[in-house]
């Protein structure tokens, strides 16, 4: 009965985000041939904001953040976010719950989602190329540096991509490398949304989510493999502590990095 309840729920989810991402896209693309910038992107984060209460009001999906002082409080002070990607729910989150405007670097196969992928298209976002890892990797290079300088923040998952609850998959060094060459603080941050919403799924289940924010980590002198590791040791550390159950039968292991191509 437990699991119809979430199949119901979830469905109902999903028709909610398609009938207020049309008009609210259609709102974006209409207002970013007068204004682009910060209006565009806080209309944006709008429904974003939207979404998450969707799903709980909907599903249940309830949240906490601690570690939210950790962020800069001046207007112009750019910080690079590395963190922990277990779902698509952070991804809505992030912008919602950030009191500043962010850059994700993201794959560009995103930008061909009706709708959704047509507003986003209308923001300053590093999208990417995975195959052309060379291009790739300079494009985020100069866009993150760029954006960085004026006062965004960006954000990045060091691990690259969805992992499951209770697991970790390899740390790249791409946010590392991008803090140095950026002269930015990096800012971890766990979060447990597979707990709610696990990854490659559309079936929610209710709870609370947690997002731990840490201490901003200064780059100056240090490598981006050592930044890396101290990064994945947070992150992981941190995951533990607020998901226990969720890596009680995993075998411990030491942090692993490798540097993007």
């Amino acid at each position: 009965m437990g699991r119809l309840l979430s199949i119901v729920r979830s469905a109902l989810y999903l028709v909610f985000l398609a009938v207020t991402v049309i008009p609210w896209a259609l709102a974006v693309m209409l207002v970013s041939i007068f204004r682009r910038g910060d209006p565009v992107y806080w209309m944006c984060a709008g429904w974003l904001r939207l979404a998450i209460w969707g799903a709980r009001i909907i599903c249940g999906v309830r949240w906490r953040v601690q570690g939210l002082q950790h962020l800069p409080q001046g207007k112009t002070e750019a910080v690079l976010l590395a963190a922990k990607h277990q779902s698509t729910w952070e991804t809505f989150a992030f912008p919602a719950l950030m009191p500043h405007p962010l850059a994700y670097v993201f794959k560009r196969e995103l930008l061909y989602i009706p709708f959704f992928g047509w507003a986003m298209a209308r923001l300053d976002m590093i999208h990417i190329d995975r195959a052309k890892r060379t291009e790739a990797w300079n494009k985020v290079a100069s866009q993150g540096r760029k954006f960085m300088a004026r006062g965004t923040w960006v954000i990045m998952f060091p691990e690259g991509t969805r992992t499951p609850r209770g697991e970790q998959a390899r740390y790249q060094s791409g946010a590392a490398r991008l803090a140095l060459a950026a002269g930015v603080p990096l800012v971890p941050i766990a979060v447990t949304s597979a707990r709610c919403w696990p990854r490659k799924s559309w079936l929610l289940k209710p709870g609370v989510i947690d997002i731990s924010i840490g201490a901003p980590i200064a780059v100056q002198g240090r490598s981006p493999d050592s930044l890396t590791r101290e990064v994945e040791g947070w992150i992981e550390a941190e995951m533990r502590r607020l998901d226990p159950e969720a890596y009680a039968a995993a075998e411990p292991r030491q942090p692993a990095a490798t540097a993007q191509s």
